[in-house]
């Protein structure tokens, strides 16, 4: 398949630990991958350095032919590689809908003469970029949640509000930061659905998660993580039955 994600060589140190260690691994455009590892495995961090949190000590980071290691995080957000957080980060004291239409960049009302000399040009802009936000908020089935601040939503409703700040970027790939964690199972159903239609609307899914039900659920194929390198990949089938993976992470769990 054609390979959209590839990591090649990463390292990244914090003082004397050694949080990716080489890491190498490729995710195939339009597939729903899964990384899992043991905590401290550096998973986040690998995230992070993918999408310009971080800078990387050494080592490349290819998307869609060209190299992003090393690029602030909005620029590689730019070039339509987005992600989410384990930990919610919605602006607490605004909108759903406000949260969603803060996202699309070079919007015309950012400039004050703008407001002055072109108002036309704004408030079309702006009915636009509201039209757009409701047909994402009805895709991930919050639009009844739209003018609830973002801080009274659940954590569930936090994951899908994430998911839906993401798609406002227009995005090609997506990486999810453990979407299980703190979700309960309804909207874990309805999240799992969202990624798969995604998916089959030409979108990529790179995820974290330590919910193996979750893993089996959505993942063709999954990578493990171990002392900050790549310890294996497969299907879940196939790294279940590792018995580095075993001795590794799983454990008692398969």
């Amino acid at each position: 398949m054609d390979v959209q994600l590839e990591v090649k060589r990463v390292e990244k140190h914090f003082g004397g630990i050694q949080a990716v260690d080489g890491c190498s691994l490729t995710v195939s455009r339009q597939s729903i991958t899964g990384l899992i590892g043991p905590n401290g495995a550096g998973k986040t961090t690998l995230f992070n350095l993918i999408t310009g949190f971080y800078r990387p000590d050494g080592g490349e980071i290819w998307f869609n032919g060209g190299r992003v290691d090393g690029l602030p995080s909005h620029q590689i957000a730019r070039k339509a590689l987005c992600r989410t957080f384990q930990i919610p980060r919605e602006l607490k004291e605004m909108t759903v809908l406000e949260n969603l239409m803060l996202v699309p960049g070079n919007q015309a009302g950012e400039k004050i003469w703008n407001t002055w000399f072109v108002p036309g040009r704004v408030r079309k802009q702006e009915r636009e970029i509201r039209r757009k936000a409701d047909e994402v908020l009805e895709f991930v089935e919050l639009i009844q949640l739209r003018d609830e601040y973002a801080k009274n939503l659940s954590t569930g409703q936090k994951k899908l509000l994430e998911l839906a700040r993401t798609l406002m970027a227009d995005p090609e790939m997506i990486l999810l930061d453990e979407p299980g964690a703190g979700v309960n199972r309804s909207l874990m159903k309805r999240l799992v659905d969202n990624i798969h239609k995604l998916r089959s609307q030409g979108k990529t899914f790179f995820l974290i998660e330590h919910d193996m039900n979750l893993i089996t659920d959505l993942c063709e194929k999954v990578i493990v993580m171990s002392k900050g390198k790549e310890l294996a990949e497969g299907t879940f089938e196939e790294i279940k039955a590792d018995e580095r993976v075993i001795e590794a992470y799983l454990g008692g769990q398969v």
